[in-house]
């Protein structure tokens, strides 16, 4: 497959609440590890240059320390990486970024369960990214039971979403009971999970009710499964590698194919701070797999 000659178009396209954006769009936990901030902007601009107009981001996605617990040096966020590589931004790109969880490189991880704290996040992530407004953003919970309703927090934001400080808003780590919780507060635009093809895959029933109600519905760790931040795992997976060795392309390739293989409405978001797994990782929204493809696989 000749991955340089293929777009982010090549995966179709999905109305994300008022923006279309081309299904492979891109993550940007990853770009905050390297210690040369020039490597980050240059691969966002590639990104962008390969018609990615879906981005992924949180303000507490930063290194030294962070999600990923690496790195040296100063802080690099990767809501200002993606300021400095991309504003003025094009019209046609939409942000997405999380609030919920927060951190601090003195305090490390918390977790905003307030309105006010709430606002704080959303506040921070206008000022890193430089920006009016939010385009999209993710209520992000936790598996353990939380101390404040998710009517309650989720209406902090649509408070915050009626003051026009967001656009839309979606749902992290949600269970398909969540949905019905928030119905009658404000609509829930997409759905963040983790998932892929041979990773929490009790997800399946959630991805098709997803589709359904027209909720998009936005894989991450699609390509580490449940080695989460870690990354992907050494040893793969005999049935991605088999067809990955059929179609000639990479088992990475595969699992990204695999997820937008699953509806209309699935949206990819690997992320990479290498440009050469970037353009590997467009290029999938082009491959398709088939019948028996998707059969192997699960």
């Amino acid at each position: 497959m000749p991955t340089d000659e293929i777009t982010a178009a090549a995966a179709g396209t999905w109305t994300l609440g008022d923006h279309t954006v081309n299904r492979m769009g891109f993550g940007s936990m990853r770009i905050t590890a390297d210690p040369d901030p020039d490597r980050a902007v240059a691969v966002l601009r590639r990104a962008v240059e390969l018609g990615v107009n879906h981005i992924d981001t949180a303000a507490f996605y930063v290194s030294p320390g962070g999600t990923l617990g690496v790195g040296t040096g100063p802080a690099r966020y990767a809501t200002e990486l993606i300021r400095a590589a991309l504003a003025p931004y094009p019209e046609d790109l939409l942000i997405a970024t999380k609030v919920g969880p927060g951190y601090d490189p003195g305090d490390g991880f918390t977790e905003a369960l307030t309105a006010a704290q709430l606002r704080a996040q959303v506040e921070e992530n206008l000022r890193r990214l430089g920006r009016d407004h939010l385009d999209l953003v993710n209520l992000r919970m936790y598996d353990r039971p939380s101390p404040v309703p998710l009517a309650e927090r989720f209406g902090a934001l649509a408070d915050l979403r009626a003051a026009g400080l967001i656009r839309h808003l979606g749902l992290s780590n949600a269970r398909p009971e969540h949905l019905d919780e928030v119905r009658d507060i404000a609509p829930v635009v997409c759905v963040q999970n983790s998932y892929g093809v041979d990773a929490y895959r009790e997800d399946d029933g959630f991805v098709r009710l997803c589709g359904e109600r027209a909720i998009a519905y936005v894989p991450f760790f699609a390509l580490a499964g449940t080695r989460r931040e870690a990354g992907a795992p050494a040893e793969e997976n005999p049935a991605v590698a088999s067809v990955a060795r059929a179609h000639g392309v990479t088992t990475h390739q595969v699992r990204l194919a695999w997820t937008l293989h699953q509806g209309p409405h699935v949206l990819a978001i690997p992320g990479t701070g290498n440009p050469e797994h970037l353009v590997a990782n467009v290029a999938a929204g082009g491959l398709r797999l088939t019948p028996e493809d998707l059969a192997q696989l699960g």
